[in-house]
């Protein structure tokens, strides 16, 4: 079985934002789509290690921006390669923001449209929770296209430095963020501390 089918999957790519009291986050998610149409509503899956997961299941609303091809690489650490429990992400990026009627902030730079909606339902899905939700607002920003999940793999995320001399070493490589973890095995239950996958999403390398 070669897991790399699950890569074919059109995802597009995300910035999910909420708002809970003072504090504004987001994180980057690969699923979200329109559901129904009369009424308009949307899906997301988050993954529950996500600090804007629980601001999202505590408030009920959330933005989504969807992403462009003109994204820059810096979007993708901004909101996805720490965590709001200890950082402020958005810490000088208010020029590339702005906030919507829901009173959330969207991401206005790497992006083409957002969409404001309000939590509807939630379905447990184990590491994840499906939310589905009613547009409440929603605008297009740019005609750039979209990046897709594919997009960001070749022309975003930047490709691992080759080593010049072979160590021998086995480190397995996080597909989604670059994360390296050393050892022979990876173990079936590890979590990237970095974009939170799992280890169905990490590569064997040596080096």
């Amino acid at each position: 079985m070669d897991k790399r089918a699950m890569y074919k999957l059109t995802y597009g790519l995300f910035v999910l934002t909420a708002k809970e009291g003072e504090k504004d986050n987001g994180c980057i998610i690969n699923t979200a789509g329109q559901v129904t149409s009369e009424p308009n509503r949307i899906s997301i899956a988050v993954n529950k290690a996500n600090y804007t997961h629980g601001m999202v299941e505590r408030t009920g609303k959330f933005n989504i921006s969807m992403i462009s091809e003109a994204a820059e690489f810096a979007l993708f650490q901004r909101f996805g390669f720490q965590s709001g429990r200890d950082a402020d992400k958005f810490a000088g990026f208010k020029s590339s923001v702005k906030r919507s009627e829901n009173g959330i902030l969207y991401v206005t730079a790497g992006t083409n449209a957002f969409i404001s909606a309000k939590v509807e339902q939630m379905l447990d899905l184990g590491s994840h929770t499906l939310f589905i939700a009613s547009v409440e607002d929603m605008d297009v920003l740019s005609d750039v296209p979209s990046t897709t999940y594919d997009y960001y793999q070749k022309n975003i995320k930047p490709k691992p430095e080759e080593k010049k001399e072979k160590t021998g070493k086995t480190i397995w490589r996080c597909t989604i963020c670059g994360y390296e973890y050393e050892g022979e095995e990876l173990p079936a239950d590890f979590i990237c501390p970095i974009c939170k996958h799992p280890a169905s999403d990490f590569e064997k390398v040596i080096v």
